[in-house]
């Protein structure tokens, strides 16, 4: 037996209905007189490469990107191995199919294009004070990262209820195609609470609870409930929250990240990665980190987490907190924030500008000074859009050349942290650790060693994605250590336990367990 191969008990058709072990005709012939496959597959053994091969050319025949969406998930549900061996060959053109913006409307119409039961559903409705009974099961005892989401606010799109299952979903392939994450150890949740879409309430085919979104107290409740199953059943995993409504998201992170490995990738995830471009930008010769005025353009959960995360690096590099607050000015839907406005949110406080900031600008109404007023009065070293509206910010032309603006994902951060949490232990996720994050991402950047550092990107590659992670993992897991939220360990166990934790897309001999 080889050193290399996996044990399991399941046989025949059990087996190939697991998509984690499932490997369709490259089942050799030991394989399927060992395993009962016989008579299920064709007569012909193919390699994984010809598998791949094949795939991509019919979904090559596809008529456009959320069709092969749809293609991607089923070849997902049925073969694992087989889905990340496609998308590996050329991480950067499939991205944007798996993930955004494909995953927009695969999320609108998730109701109409799901066919088959991955990850859990948690209903208010039906799954209150049983959560600890469901999680119990013994074919979640190898999860070591979750990605959970109640579809409050997905993407740009807004509510959409039991279809934000798209999110966990597409999220957790990322940690695996750009963190190397086990599929196995990955588990995608919804939390079904009802959703106000009335769209959706309406639609005959809608697979979530058909009520109003919960809220208050047995809303608070129940997100309790489900947190302490997962500490208990798990007390070492990674609980990710993805696309919470803005108020929800910065409650429930502030309320169980003392308790948990826990962390929101829409706050901290986004600061994350925006800090690494920054401290890139600085590299690479902009204007040092003293001298930043930074204008935030969407003042929701990521515009907070942002202002948060580079408020305290600016504290750390010798700032007070007040001035480090009055470097940031963020627009939302109201206008700029300052303080005495209604409707500040406990997020934006920090950050709320003098009620007199702009005493003495020319503006056309005083009581909502737009995005454009603000550019023209504050001159910004930096600008940072956060708002929910769709639509990129088309290249822009200076000093005679047109220049792109940089497209920042979470990509180049969260898969680095599951990873972390796999391969260091790490129990508690604290901002100390973003900030690791922020400034390994910074040393990659091909800016910095640019010799036009205008004209190259703040940040590496998509296809070095896996690099990436690995340098953030690295980071992280060393802060965890300086902070005592992770086991000591020599730097070089750190690296055989990096190299062990990373799975890659290959077919391994199995044996009868």
């Amino acid at each position: 037996m080889l050193s290399s191969s996996l044990k399991t008990a399941l046989s025949g058709r059990e087996l190939l209905d697991c998509p984690v072990l499932n490997k369709g005709n490259a089942f050799d012939r030991r394989e399927r007189d060992l395993f009962g496959l016989h008579g299920l597959l064709p007569a012909s053994v193919a390699t994984l490469a010809e598998q791949a091969d094949l795939a991509r050319a019919r979904l090559a025949a596809l008529p456009d990107n959320f069709a092969r969406h749809i293609a991607l998930r089923e070849i997902q549900d049925r073969n694992e191995t087989l889905f990340y061996a496609i998308i590996d060959e050329a991480l950067e053109a499939w991205l944007p199919i798996i993930y955004t913006p494909a995953i927009g409307r695969a999320c609108r119409e998730f109701s109409h294009i799901w066919t088959r039961p991955r990850g859990l559903f948690l209903s208010y409705a039906e799954h209150r004070g049983r959560i600890a009974e469901i999680l119990a099961s013994p074919q979640f005892d190898d999860v070591r990262v979750i990605v959970a989401s109640d579809g409050g606010s997905i993407l740009g799109i807004g509510d959409q209820g039991a279809n934000g299952m798209g999110i966990p979903i597409g999220k957790l392939s990322l940690y695996t195609a750009c963190g190397g994450l086990d599929p196995a150890r990955a588990l995608p949740i919804l939390l079904d609470v009802g959703t106000d879409n009335e769209t959706l309430l309406a639609d005959p085919e809608y697979i979530g609870w058909r009520h109003a979104r919960v809220r208050g107290a047995d809303y608070e409740a129940f997100i309790a409930e489900f947190v302490q199953a997962v500490n208990t059943r798990w007390p070492n995993i990674a609980l990710h929250w993805e696309d919470l409504s803005g108020a929800d998201a910065l409650r429930i992170l502030r309320r169980y990240r003392g308790e948990m490995c826990t962390y929101n990738d829409d706050i901290q995830g986004t600061a994350g990665v925006t800090a690494g471009a920054l401290l890139a930008a600085i590299k690479a010769g902009g204007a040092p980190l003293d001298a930043q005025k930074i204008v935030i353009f969407g003042a929701g959960g990521a515009g907070c987490g942002i202002a948060d995360l580079l408020a305290q690096m600016m504290v750390a590099g010798g700032m007070t907190e007040q001035e480090a607050a009055r470097r940031f000015f963020m627009v939302d839907i109201n206008g700029l924030v300052r303080e005495g406005m209604p409707g500040v949110t406990e997020g934006q406080q920090p950050f709320a500008q003098p009620a007199d900031v702009a005493a003495g600008w020319r503006v056309d109404d005083a009581a909502h000074i737009t995005l454009a007023e603000v550019m023209a009065h504050v001159h910004p070293t930096m600008l940072i859009g956060t708002s929910g509206q769709g639509g990129p910010f088309a290249p822009v032309e200076y000093a005679g050349r047109l220049r792109p603006v940089d497209q920042i994902n979470n990509s180049y951060v969260f898969p680095g942290v599951g990873l972390a949490v796999v391969a260091g232990g790490i129990t508690r996720m604290t901002d100390g650790m973003f900030l690791a994050a922020a400034h390994a991402l910074a040393e990659l950047s091909p800016a910095a060693g640019a010799a036009d550092p205008t004209t190259a990107p703040l940040l590496p590659p998509v296809s070095e994605l896996r690099l990436v992670a690995t340098a953030v993992a690295r980071a992280v897991i060393a802060q965890g250590q300086k902070e005592g939220v992770a086991p000591q360990a020599a730097p070089h166990e750190v690296e055989t336990a990096l190299r062990d934790a990373v799975w890659t897309a290959r077919y391994r001999p199995y044996e009868k367990a």
